[in-house]
């Protein structure tokens, strides 16, 4: 079974969600918190598989949620779920650790699909969404070179790209993958090279461009 914990502020919504979810096979809902604080304090005992993660809340945002339980490395897989067609915050999201990104609307079968991919360790962008991120940040695609067709990844690199997107830190992917920071440091040095970027942002947005991830 798949943990999956609520945060969202509106109690109709996580109710919803949650009775959704309970027909859902091979998914429990395993908590749900009104608001972000709550989150913080609850998230790290529970240790859910995956978080459904709304933005928009009084007195701590999603976003601070994401920033609070990074900075105690305690984040879990997390999807944001949100209303809102918010290009900034899917960006400032997956900066800050989503895994995933999706809007409250989608069909169910979206939103299990989701899950289990995020639970598995995949990234989940939808492709509107890679589009909405890439028209976001059109000055920081500018702001470079890179190759139209980069040299091919290896299935490694892929992972560890994948990884990136998801906002991990070189020790975190080590700690993952169960290699040496060093090796992780190489596989990021030879992705930066192949995609023709220099830096893990924008290899991340290119990587998305040219659907790699």
């Amino acid at each position: 079974m798949i943990k999956v914990y609520l945060v969202d502020d509106q109690n109709l919504v996580r109710q919803g969600v949650r009775a959704l979810l309970e027909i859902a096979e091979g998914i429990e809902v395993v908590g749900e918190a009104q608001g972000g604080k709550m989150a913080v304090e609850n998230i790290p005992e529970i240790n859910p598989d995956v978080v459904l993660l709304d933005m928009r809340m009084p007195e701590m945002s999603g976003l601070d949620v994401l920033h609070e339980l990074k900075k105690i490395d305690k984040l879990p897989p997390t999807i944001i779920l949100t209303t809102f067609d918010d290009d900034e915050l899917v960006l400032a999201g997956v900066k800050s650790g989503a895994m995933g990104y999706l809007l409250k609307d989608v069909p169910l079968e979206d939103l299990v699909d989701g899950i289990k991919q995020v639970a598995a360790g995949k990234t989940l962008v939808r492709p509107q969404v890679t589009k909405r991120i890439l028209e976001g940040v059109e000055d920081l695609k500018n702001s470079f070179m890179s190759f139209d067709r980069p040299e091919p990844l290896t299935a490694r690199e892929t992972e560890i790209l994948r990884l990136m997107a998801g906002g991990h830190s070189n020790k975190e992917i080590a700690s993952s993958l169960f290699v040496a920071e060093g090796t992780v440091k190489n596989h990021v040095s030879n992705i930066l090279s192949k995609i023709g970027v220099r830096d893990r942002t924008r290899a991340v947005l290119k990587a998305l461009e040219l659907g790699l991830i």
